[in-house]
């Protein structure tokens, strides 16, 4: 879509205000709003003036000025504002120099994908993420001097068979046995259709929708895979409509990895292919029906895990994610089927258009831009240096002999593990300019003093009950 069909486009739905969407460092959505009146093709070029300092992770107050410039492919109707609104996603650009500024997510990805460009190895990556949620109906929290607390609550929670409803009808979901059911145990099925057809709406394409493991309203939606940039503006645009039709029911969505102690985590399984001129290329005669080339993808993603695992996997909670026992893939391995891999080849089909490897470490609370573009980043390196990823594990992982599970490496067991690999590990990140030393740094440096800091000063809850008759 160019300027001038955006333009026709508002006068044919009597669009009223104007969206401009953008995303910050650390990864949500950012806005803010203009008359319908004031968006010509010259905002196209010249773009809009904001406040980069009041953005986390970014312009220090002494440079704060930045332009925000819509791209018009992005136009899409908001499907939840009560006067007719078309929001935009937005590029960021210095005001002076007018070069796309380096501290935007959007901006890595769109390099990631033209680096690819330039190593003629491939001109397109596919990204299919299977993003998952939790649909609660109350949530309380909060954290202060003197108390530290939080309380979910849903439906379908295994722990809510006993409380007086007036009256309980039962069909509490236990614990890791919420795949699949139908209703009335599955409670949120008109919510999902209600989100999917949103998104459909939209202009996502969506594959399929269903509850997840979990008891208490645990959720996925699976997108059809796009290129790169594209789905992780969609991702964008799927949380938005997840977070805001579940607020229309009354209700509330979180993407935070592991609300739930006791049972299965969010996971943003994520499948990943390479193309050329319309072919694929991770389709070949080797293991799993693979290529030479995504063998070496797979090498090098399974060598760059732990600094993936930085972008990746973003939160202290994403940690709590990745342990044993949860189908959360804690050892950096590959096998064909196995969800106990880290890497998985899936073989639903023996089409070579469907052929990919999926790498099931990332979770939902990711900034998608930066974690899409970590990953292409170590297929690159995986494939230019023919990194083999050594045997594969075809067997269940969590049931290997200790001494065996001694020597299959493993995901970083915090977040601050997972960053100290991406200070050790990340040139394979600065190649193309794609990621710069300066975003590296700002990520380790913002992570480290707003979140592991944090969470290190402040008295656990559960530190009561281990420690309080001390």
């Amino acid at each position: 879509m160019k300027p001038r069909e955006v333009l026709a486009l508002c006068r044919e739905k009597d669009v009223k205000s104007v969206d401009l969407r953008f995303i910050d460092f650390p990864g949500l959505w950012q806005h803010f709003t203009i008359p319908v009146g004031k968006l010509d093709e010259n905002v196209f070029e010249d773009g809009l003036g904001f406040d980069g300092s009041s953005i986390r992770g970014w312009q220090a107050v002494n440079e704060s000025d930045m332009i925000l410039v819509p791209v018009p492919e992005t136009a899409v109707l908001d499907p939840f504002t009560a006067i007719p609104t078309m929001s935009m996603i937005c590029n960021i650009q210095d005001p002076i120099t007018r070069e796309d500024y380096s501290r935007d997510p959007r901006n890595i990805a769109r390099k990631s994908v033209n680096y690819l460009k330039s190593t003629a190895l491939a001109d397109t990556c596919f990204i299919g993420p299977e993003a998952e949620f939790f649909v609660f109906d109350d949530v309380r929290f909060d954290q202060n001097a003197h108390e530290g607390y939080y309380h979910l609550d849903s439906i379908e929670g295994e722990w809510n068979r006993g409380r007086i409803e007036k009256p309980n009808l039962g069909y509490k979901l236990r614990f890791k046995e919420g795949y699949f059911p139908v209703p009335p145990a599955d409670h949120l099925m008109d919510m999902r259709n209600e989100m999917m057809h949103t998104m459909i709406g939209c202009g996502i394409d969506v594959e399929a929708q269903h509850h997840e493991v979990a008891t208490a309203g645990q959720c996925e939606i699976d997108l059809k895979f796009q290129d790169l940039v594209k789905m992780a503006d969609q991702m964008c645009l799927y949380k938005y409509i997840v977070k805001n039709v579940a607020r229309r029911s009354g209700k509330t969505v979180t993407f935070m990895p592991k609300p739930i102690y006791g049972d299965n985590g969010s996971g943003m399984h994520t499948h990943i292919s390479l193309w050329k001129e319309g072919h694929p290329l991770f389709a070949g005669n080797g293991y799993a029906g693979l290529s030479e080339m995504a063998m070496h993808a797979i090498g090098g993603l399974l060598k760059h895990a732990p600094s993936i695992l930085a972008f990746s996997n973003p939160t202290t909670n994403s940690y709590k994610r990745l342990v044993p026992g949860y189908e959360a893939p804690v050892n950096l391995a590959y096998s064909q089927r196995n969800r106990s891999a880290s890497c998985r080849i899936p073989m639903y089909s023996a089409s070579p258009k469907t052929k990919r490897v999926e790498f099931r470490c990332p979770d939902p609370s990711c900034n998608p831009y930066l974690a899409f573009s970590a990953m292409l980043m170590a297929v690159i390196d995986g494939i230019q240096n023919k990194i083999h990823p050594g045997e594969p594990l075809d067997r269940d992982i969590y049931d290997l002999p200790p001494e065996m599970l001694e020597k299959v490496p493993k995901t970083p067991r915090s977040l601050d593990e997972a960053l100290d690999a991406l200070g050790q590990d990340h040139d394979f990140l600065l190649r193309g300019d794609v990621f710069t030393e300066d975003v590296i740094a700002t990520w380790i440096r913002y992570k480290r003093e707003n979140e592991i800091e944090a969470m290190r000063l402040r008295p656990h809850p559960y530190e009561f009950c281990l420690y309080y008759d001390v």
